[in-house]
């Protein structure tokens, strides 16, 4: 059983009826509390009132949709070299044809809608630490429970900075309640500064997170330490930090909470959840009815199995064909490589019922890991209740992942042979020959890898299509080659949207411009 934050409704209501403690005037019936009103102090006085607002901290994780869809993905895999928007034309979708085509302009609602989600989880971590901290010790609510609560929260508020970094750059750094107006107007912290606090949170909930054979099962989705390690070592690899890399890297391989699932595609199923390879999932839970465009803050189940299954009919329920792998993808992937079929359907042209609304640019292939089709790739395997609300989970950090980032930190401080170790860990799951000794195809060229370039590919054909892709091309740096390489490989359908990539700007997206609007101490990413 999985944790899915059915609480979280319920919660909304309850933070509805949260005020501060109203000013004290003697003999003044106007500053009694309000009937059916609760104040923060005694909200905060009930054990599992505390339990019930971090996980109603853990729910903008889940949001995908406002005002238009904004799921992370549509960074990490359209606007790298994994993936091409689909759709039913270029107008579908427009903020993401434009991203993927270097074209954004700040008015943009996609990035509006996914900068407003990360702060709606940030206020709510911040409400908790800032009142559980300060809540007193009883026979109901002991001082470890209080220090894994704050622990969770502090964990989400590095992840929703985490979020937000990667994509703008430096942001307003908040780490306390903002329920005044003289609080509103924050100049942006650096980037640099905004990485420190993510490490400074991860560092300290650490401590207090249990490990994940610790866990209910009924807690699943919830922080461990593990996914705070996990975390460490990523984001250490984001500022070139490769010792602390390796030594969280260390931890997480020596504690035997994790190993690889035997079967490469159990990851991709509903059964395969919160297994022994998964190390952080956002939860989802089926949901028959349907509160489509009411917002952020309603989804239980997840919209992307249904923006990303084929829009032809040949497979079971149509989607809407977004996320689309690209050819250059799919050649990458080498002879034999299971993780090929397992990400991508190719289908037929006899499967394509409608061309004109299946082949997008040129592109025909579907995005299959989390699109719930069988196998074989002939049919969905699962019929949604309603389409828009799947109970498929995100699988944000898997145990090959960190395997691979391992690698990576490794490789980077000379350790050639620890970093052999871990790359070859995850390629022998998939039946393929031991680094070194073979040759890889990239952007139609074979050659023979060295180690940091295996180590890339690697990370490249193993989590395809997982939303990692584009933020691994930042942080090494190779953006813009690698993106100028890629469209040169590309139809002449979809080279002939592109724009330049202009290196120095478009590693970021623009800061949205409501945002600088309401908030003057603002300022906007070069080039914007």
């Amino acid at each position: 059983m999985k944790l899915t934050y059915k609480q979280y409704a319920t919660l909304i209501g309850t933070l509805a009826l949260l005020s501060p403690t109203l000013p004290s005037c003697d003999d003044n019936w106007l500053t009694e509390p309000a009937p059916g009103v609760s104040k923060l102090d005694d909200f905060f006085s009930d054990a599992e009132n505390a339990q019930q607002i971090v996980i109603g901290a853990y729910a903008p994780l889940m949001w995908e949709y406002a005002n238009t869809f904004f799921s992370e993905w549509f960074i990490g895999d359209v606007v790298s070299d994994d993936a091409i928007k689909g759709g039913q034309n270029t107008n579908d979708m427009a903020d993401v044809y434009d991203m993927e085509n270097w074209k954004t302009m700040p008015n943009s609602t996609f990035l509006l809608d996914f900068y407003r989600a990360q702060y709606q989880g940030i206020g709510r971590t911040n409400l908790a630490i800032e009142q559980i901290s300060a809540m007193h010790i009883t026979d109901d609510f002991d001082a470890d429970t209080q220090k894994q609560l704050v622990a969770e929260a502090q964990f989400l508020r590095a992840y929703y900075y985490f979020r937000l970094v990667r994509i703008f750059g430096g942001v307003p750094l908040v780490d306390f309640v903002d329920d005044d107006d003289a609080k509103w107007e924050q100049p942006r912290a650096t980037a640099d500064e905004i990485y420190d606090f993510i490490k400074d949170d991860l560092q300290q909930a650490v401590a207090y997170l249990p490990l994940k054979s610790q866990q209910a099962t009924t807690d699943y989705g919830r922080a461990t330490k593990g996914a705070a390690q996990a975390m460490l070592l990523k984001v250490n690899l984001y500022t070139h930090d490769y010792a602390e890399a390796k030594k969280w890297g260390d931890r997480l391989i020596d504690s035997d909470e994790y190993s690889l699932c035997d079967n490469y595609a159990d990851n991709f199923t509903l059964e395969g959840e919160n297994k022994h390879e998964s190390i952080f999932e956002i939860q989802y839970t089926e949901d028959p009815t349907s509160d489509y465009g009411e917002g952020m803050g309603f989804t239980r189940g997840t919209f992307t199995t249904i923006l990303i299954r084929s829009r032809s009919a040949a497979f079971g329920d149509a989607g809407w064909g977004f996320n689309k792998p690209t050819q250059n993808l799919f050649d990458e992937f080498e002879e034999g490589d299971p993780r090929r079929d397992i990400t991508i359907l190719n289908p037929t042209d006899e499967q394509i019922d409608n061309q004109a609304q299946e082949i997008y640019l040129g592109n025909r292939y579907i995005n299959k890991k989390y699109g719930l089709y069988n196998d074989e790739g002939t049919a969905v395997s699962y019929k949604l209740t309603h389409q828009t609300r799947s109970p498929m989970n995100n699988r944000q950090i898997r145990y090959s992942d960190v395997l691979l980032m391992y690698a990576e930190a490794c490789e980077a401080l000379g350790k050639n042979d620890d970093a052999t170790d871990a790359l070859n860990e995850v390629r022998s799951r998939v039946g393929l020959s031991s680094y070194p000794g073979y040759t890889i195809k990239i952007n139609g060229e074979t050659i023979t890898p060295d180690l940091r370039t295996a180590i890339r590919h690697e990370r490249r054909v193993e989590l395809a299509m997982e939303g990692h892709r584009w933020f691994d091309l930042c942080r090494w740096g190779v953006a813009k080659q690698v993106m100028d390489a890629y469209a040169a490989t590309e139809t002449d359908e979809a080279r002939a949207q592109m724009a330049t990539f202009v290196e120095g700007k478009h590693e970021l997206f623009p800061i949205p411009t409501i945002e600088l609007d309401l908030n003057p101490a603002m300022t906007q990413n070069p080039g914007y």
